[in-house]
């Protein structure tokens, strides 16, 4: 059985920098240019040799994310936009979503990002319980968020991605966009293809996301997806409610119980 973790003190400053892995492989010439890399890369066929030495810089980069995140804990991953203010209600409720994940043994992994994820760390610390984020290097810089106790900048989406799916047991959405959207039916893909087990899926906000449970239900009516794929995704404006679902699937579906974590061992470089 895995242990879910005891929540932890958090450091005493909110502000003051976390433990951090950084992952750029980017080359001297590279960053001159201005360019982002990934362009190139995803352009068609290149140079073999630079090929070769991008998949060596991606495999880095998911070793890297590996061996931050291996004693994280059991995780929730909350997804949600990174444009809501601290004023905004979206914000108060996945401050409160990421507290009451906390009070629970959980260990909250966001995007590292602001706004909801921002919150969620933000709530984490409030219980004094561990918070991690997966920050992803971006033009516009997206910095990590200051209530971050561990977190890893990727500069490819889809090792983020992985990450915050790979340690989560649950999978909880707040309003947001493209990649939102883009995490949640990655989620959901994975699930319907049995390459993850049925971890569930809340969605928080009813009116928000309206439409997307519009869409779901023209899927089944369609015959594109099975009633039982759209039965996978729960919604609801409870944050109580969706840390209740959560909560009763890690502990009764899969087994986790409240226990010590794996210590890391220096030797093989672990910290």
């Amino acid at each position: 059985m895995n242990n879910l973790p005891s929540a932890g003190a958090p450091p005493a400053d909110a502000s003051a920098a976390p433990a951090a892995a950084e992952v750029t492989g980017v080359s001297h010439a590279e960053a001159a240019s201005g360019r982002p890399p990934e362009q190139k890369f995803l352009q068609g066929p290149q140079r073999r040799g630079s090929e070769l030495w991008r998949a060596v810089r991606i495999f880095w980069e998911l070793i890297t994310g590996f061996r931050a995140l291996h004693f994280v804990g059991p995780c929730v991953t909350v997804f949600g936009s990174a444009r809501f203010p601290e004023d905004h209600r979206y914000y108060a409720l996945a401050r409160r979503i990421g507290r009451l994940l906390s009070e629970a043994g959980f260990t909250v992994m966001t995007g590292g990002g602001p706004g909801v994820m921002e919150a969620a760390n933000r709530g984490a610390r409030d219980a004094g319980g561990p918070s991690v984020g997966c920050n992803i290097e971006l033009p516009m810089e997206q910095k990590p968020n200051p209530y971050l106790d561990k977190f890893v900048t990727f500069r490819h989406f889809y090792v983020r991605k992985l990450m915050l799916v790979k340690y989560s047991y649950a999978f909880i959405a707040m309003p947001g966009g493209y990649g939102t959207l883009d995490e949640i039916f990655e989620v959901a893909t994975l699930i319907q293809t049995k390459k993850i087990s049925e971890f569930p899926v809340v969605l928080v906000g009813t009116d928000y996301w309206r439409p997307l449970t519009d869409l779901l239900r023209r899927f089944v009516e369609e015959r594109t997806i099975d009633p039982a794929d759209a039965a996978a995704i729960t919604i609801t404006d409870s944050p109580e409610e969706a840390v209740r679902i959560v909560k009763e699937s890690a502990l009764g579906r899969f087994g986790l119980t409240y226990g010590p974590q794996i210590k890391p061992h220096w030797y093989l470089g672990e910290g």
